[in-house]
C-alpha cells in the first residue's frame, strides 16, 4: 500500500511537472511556465492584454515583436540585451545592421515593463516579457500557442559586433543562415519552421532590391523569383531610392499567421532570398517547405517547439544577470 500511495504521489508530481517544457540551461537552472505563479500570477494576463491591445492598434507590431524576441536571442542568448540603449558603458544593439532602421516594438516592451512594476515590482524580466510577447502575438495573429518557459534574467551588457555578425541576414546564403542556427543549437528544422514567422510582417526594399535588378553582380535579377511578381515589387522599389519602402512578407494574407509562406515559396514568391533558399538551395529544407505547405497544423506543432527550443538559447538563471527596473537601462546599484 505504501508503494502505491508513493507511487501515485510520483505520478501526480509528474502530472504538474512541465517536463517536456524545461530547457536546462547551461548554469544548471531551468525555465519553467510556473516560474511566476507566486510571485506575479497576474503576470501573463498584464502581457497579454498590452499586446493585444498594441496589435489592434497596429497589426504589423505582432511581427515586430516576434523578431525583437529573435534578434535577441541570437545575441549572447535570451537576456533582453537588444534593449538596452546606448550609455557611458554600453553600445546598444540597437545600432547594428540587422537592427538599425528596422528593429521596433520597444515602446511596446516599455509599457508591459511599467504595469509589471507596478503589480509585482522587480519581479519579471525584461527577457521574459519578450518571450511572453512573442507568443501572445503569434497567438493573436492566428498561429499556435505554447506554454513558455520562464525564469530568465536580464543582461547587464549588450554586443553590437555579436548582432552585427550572428543574426542571420535577407542576402546571407543557405549555408550561411543554416550555420548561424546551429551555432546557436538549432538545425534544419528549426530554421525552415522559425522562418514560417514571416507569415507576417513586412520588408524594407532595401532587404531584397538585389533580387529584383542585380543578384548576383552580372546586372541580372534572381531568377528564382517569379518574374510577374518581381515586375510588381519594382513599381515601389526602385534601383535606388525608397529604402524603407515597406512590402508584406507573405503578400497572400500578411495579417494572418497561417502556412501560405511555404505555399508562396512553392510559387517562387518569397520575398526574401532568405526565404526563397529554403525551396532552392537544400533537398532537405525543400522537403520540409513543402510539408509545411501541404500541412499546416504540422507546421504550427513545429513552430512551437522550435520557439520553445530558441527561448532556451542560453538563457541567465539564478544569480546571473538581474530583473531590470527599466528595459532599457541596467539597474544602477
Amino acid at each position: 500500500m505504501g508503494h502505491s500511495v508513493g507511487f501515485i504521489i510520483v505520478l501526480s508530481l509528474l502530472a504538474i511537472a512541465p517536463l517536456c517544457l524545461c530547457g536546462k540551461t547551461i548554469a544548471g537552472g531551468y525555465l519553467y511556465p510556473q516560474f511566476y505563479d507566486h510571485s506575479c500570477p497576474k503576470a501573463q494576463e498584464i502581457v497579454k492584454y498590452i499586446v493585444a491591445k498594441a496589435v489592434a492598434k497596429e497589426a504589423r507590431m505582432a511581427a515586430s515583436l516576434l523578431r525583437l524576441h529573435f534578434h535577441d536571442c541570437f545575441v549572447k542568448g535570451c537576456d533582453a540585451s537588444i534593449l538596452l540603449d546606448s550609455s557611458r558603458t554600453i553600445i546598444s544593439e540597437k545600432r547594428s545592421n540587422p537592427n538599425r532602421d528596422s528593429a521596433r516594438g520597444f515602446e511596446v516592451i516599455d509599457e508591459i515593463k511599467a504595469a509589471l512594476e507596478k503589480a509585482c515590482p522587480h519581479t519579471v524580466s525584461c527577457a521574459d516579457i519578450m518571450a511572453l510577447a512573442a507568443r501572445d502575438s503569434t497567438v493573436l495573429t492566428g498561429g499556435p500557442n505554447w506554454e513558455v518557459p520562464l525564469g530568465r534574467r536580464d543582461s547587464t551588457g549588450a554586443s553590437l559586433s555579436g548582432s552585427n555578425n550572428n543574426i542571420p541576414a535577407p542576402n546571407n546564403t543557405f549555408q550561411t543562415i543554416l550555420t548561424k542556427f546551429k551555432r546557436q543549437g538549432l538545425n534544419i528544422v528549426d530554421l525552415v519552421a522559425l522562418s514560417g514567422s514571416h507569415t507576417i510582417g513586412n520588408a524594407r526594399c532595401t532587404s531584397f532590391r538585389q533580387r529584383l535588378y542585380n543578384q548576383s553582380g552580372n546586372g541580372q535579377p534572381d531568377y528564382t523569383l517569379d518574374q510577374s511578381y518581381a515586375a510588381q515589387l519594382r513599381t515601389n522599389c526602385p534601383r535606388s531610392g525608397g529604402d524603407q519602402n515597406l512590402f508584406f512578407l507573405d503578400f497572400v494574407s500578411p495579417i494572418k499567421f497561417d502556412n501560405s509562406y511555404f505555399k508562396n515559396l512553392l510559387a517562387y514568391k518569397g520575398l526574401l532570398n532568405s526565404d526563397q533558399v529554403l525551396f532552392t538551395k537544400s533537398a532537405v529544407s525543400r522537403e520540409l517547405v513543402k510539408k509545411y505547405a501541404y500541412n499546416q497544423e504540422l507546421f504550427f506543432q513545429q513552430f512551437a517547439k522550435s520557439m520553445i527550443k530558441m527561448g532556451n538559447i542560453s538563457p541567465l538563471t539564478g544569480y546571473r544577470g538581474e530583473v531590470r527596473k527599466n528595459c532599457r537601462k541596467v539597474n544602477a546599484y
